[in-house]
């Protein structure tokens, strides 16, 4: 049966050797009845039962093993770990290099990273083998297509998720079909045969849901047709057609169970096509077989190769990743091994092949963090790249595993990371790459196109604080990293130029767009002329004091720069101001040479009731006479034009 983590494919390898003496008896006789329960996978049961052995004081290895197995098979690393951590102390002539292994995965997933550390050791010195792979590097040079740190990525749980176990998510169109044991829709409790046999959860089904605009996952229903029985399916694949399905289900068609020697139902792939609303005309595939299990199916980008987990004769582990080639309709090559540079001693499983031919699976006999973990390598014709894995949080110190990608955008997989009851505990994630937004560009002249090396450029929030500042180099080229949901200000300045900002308001939903962004904004600033000497104004860097049209008074906005100027003469005794004001062109010559008098004579006496004597200040208006735009009498200009021409100006006196 393939080895996975959760419960309707958990097995359990191992040769049943009971050490006792002649007067035990009775032990001897809850041994065997624990031994049938445990080779049939009913974990529940035969660890009660191990438990009383040895709480009566009987104690051996081979007890300690299977223990920590049943424990370890269901998930449940804590509970593993005590087992195969007395295993290894009570009884170290007996322990064998796969307790050390186990012992260590388990005390990694409980947070003893430095005791997994020792019997990792032990387990390698022992010939046990591990691939050396760079573990919690993050590969989104493969994932994403580029290269990222540790941690820059974005979980969530999907909302479909139930109290049971859900996993096992596949790309089906626009839509996300996945395996859960869904207490709402089976009233398990009250039909034994929904039961399970090693953990008293329901049998899975297969459930299809929505992924909406902002790629939440919806709605969540069963398939309809014959593909869900009374029994279990999981792991379902699709062509990209939409009408083909390949799908993991108990040894069961045609109403019928398919057992093995020893009685066990093993696990079989099946395959069937759409009718409508519904998946029909359900058929095994022929390399399927009664003795041992096929699963969790996955298929290349060309449709022409099928990966699945297997511990069909020739599995070098616990369970191994196999394919075979789709030669037409139901004609397939024999299974082909992935061989020892993919497959360990322990489980690989649950193969998904993304877009970019890259090969992803779990596996808890690679170095990683502990029970299942997620690893890729990339698919060549020469066979398979360097194996990496993930940090967090893809992976966990438990189990990680179903992961499938649309690389650019979005993945989905499964961890029972947040629970203690070992696959109950399974859910679905949904995996982004975290908002990554990069802002860049040249400073250039406006008027030139020239790049204007040493400009500064400063990156401030929406309230103007700053976040980051540089100076350009040689090639004036500036660039920030900014996150979604965010407004920023980037402004940029250089002496002899007038000062540029632009406001940048940066996406609400990371999920929905395809990360990183590279946002390429040249910035262009304006020259502006060397300040004539009695030019007040251009010193100050002061805005021109504008009226309402056909109004002499001080608009509030005015006094801002009015005050600007009260400061300079206060601060400068001697300083003298004459002041210039203008008008637009509408309206008759004489009477806007009056208006722009009376501008100027308001602008005087502000200065005057500020207390600012009238020895240094004198007044004059120009009417429509100095215009500073091509609005002319007769030429149409908006609102915002006339405006630049009501105006006061402020140049300072001999």
């Amino acid at each position: 049966m393939i080895i996975m983590k959760t419960y309707i494919y958990k097995v359990v390898i191992c040769l049943v050797c009971l050490f006792c003496n002649v007067n035990t008896f009775a032990q001897i006789g809850k041994i065997e009845k624990a031994n049938a329960k445990y080779d049939k996978y009913d974990y529940i049961d035969a660890r009660q039962i191990y438990l009383k052995v040895v709480d009566n004081g009987y104690r051996s290895a081979e007890i300690y093993r299977k223990l920590g197995d049943t424990y370890y098979f269901n998930s449940e690393y804590s509970g593993a770990a005590k087992w195969y951590y007395n295993l290894i102390n009570e009884f170290p002539s007996d322990a064998v290099t796969t307790d050390y292994f186990r012992a260590a995965q388990c005390l990694k997933s409980i947070g003893e990273q430095d005791e997994a550390n020792k019997l990792m050791d032990v387990y390698k010195s022992k010939g046990g083998k591990a691939i050396a792979i760079e573990t919690y590097k993050n590969v989104a040079d493969t994932l994403f297509e580029k290269g990222v740190q540790d941690k820059l990525f974005e979980i969530e749980k999907i909302g479909v998720n139930t109290g049971y176990s859900d996993f096992g998510p596949a790309f089906y169109g626009d839509h996300i079909v996945f395996t859960s044991s869904d207490e709402s829709i089976k009233n398990f409790e009250n039909q034994s045969a929904d039961l399970s046999g090693w953990d008293n959860q329901p049998f899975l089904d297969l459930y299809q849901a929505t992924v909406d605009d902002e790629l939440n996952v919806v709605d969540a229903i069963a398939l309809k047709g014959d593909v869900n029985s009374e029994y279990h399916e999981s792991t379902a694949v699709f062509t990209k057609d939409g009408n083909t399905m390949y799908f993991t289900r108990n040894n069961f068609i045609n109403g019928k169970k398919g057992r093995d020697k020893d009685h066990v139902v093993k696990l079989k792939i099946y395959k069937a096509t759409k009718s409508g609303d519904r998946w029909e005309n359900v058929k095994e595939l022929p390399f399927n077989s009664d003795s041992y299990s096929i699963g969790h199916p996955a298929l290349n980008p060309e449709e022409d190769r099928l990966y699945f987990a297997s511990d069909m004769p020739g599995t070098l582990g616990m369970s191994d990743l196999w394919y075979v080639d789709i030669l037409g309709d139901d004609i397939y090559t024999k299974p082909v091994n992935l061989g020892d540079t993919i497959n360990t001693v322990a489980r690989e499983t649950f193969p998904f092949i993304s877009s970019e031919n890259n090969l992803y699976f779990s596996s808890d006999g690679h170095a990683g963090m502990g029970g299942l973990d997620i690893y890729v390598t990339k698919i060549t014709n020469e066979g398979f790249g360097e194996i990496a894995t993930f940090g967090e949080p893809i992976n966990s110190l438990k189990d990680d595993f179903s992961f499938i990608i649309k690389e650019g955008r979005i993945g989905y997989f499964a961890s029972n990371r947040d629970g203690e009851e070992g696959s109950k505990s399974d859910d679905i994630y949904q995996i982004w790459e975290r908002c990554e937004i990069t802002i860049q560009g040249p400073i250039k002249d406006e008027v030139t196109g020239d790049v204007i090396p040493n400009a500064e450029v400063t990156l401030l929030d929406s309230s103007n604080n700053e976040i980051d500042k540089l100076v350009v180099g040689e090639d004036a080229v500036f660039s920030f990293k900014l996150d979604c949901d965010q407004q920023y200000i980037i402004r940029a300045k250089k002496e002899g130029y007038n000062p540029r900002e632009e406001i940048i308001e940066t996406p609400k939903n990371p999920k929905a767009i395809e990360m990183p962004i590279v946002l390429n904004m040249p910035m262009t600033l304006k020259s502006t002329d060397p300040c004539p000497p009695d030019d007040l104004g251009c010193r100050l860097t002061l805005q021109p004091i504008y009226f309402d049209y056909d109004k002499s008074n001080i608009r509030p906005d005015a006094e801002i720069e009015l005050a600007k100027i009260l400061v300079a003469l206060n601060e400068y005794p001697k300083l003298k101001i004459h002041i210039e004001s203008h008008t637009d062109s509408r309206g008759r010559d004489a009477y806007n040479l009056k208006l722009s008098e009376r501008r100027a004579q308001s602008t005087l006496q502000w200065f005057y009731d500020k207390g600012v004597s009238n020895s240094r200040l004198s007044a004059r208006g120009y009417g429509e006479s100095q215009l500073i735009n091509q609005c002319e009498n007769g030429v149409e200009c908006t609102e915002e034009e006339h405006q630049l021409n009501r105006r006061s100006m402020f140049i300072i006196r001999e």
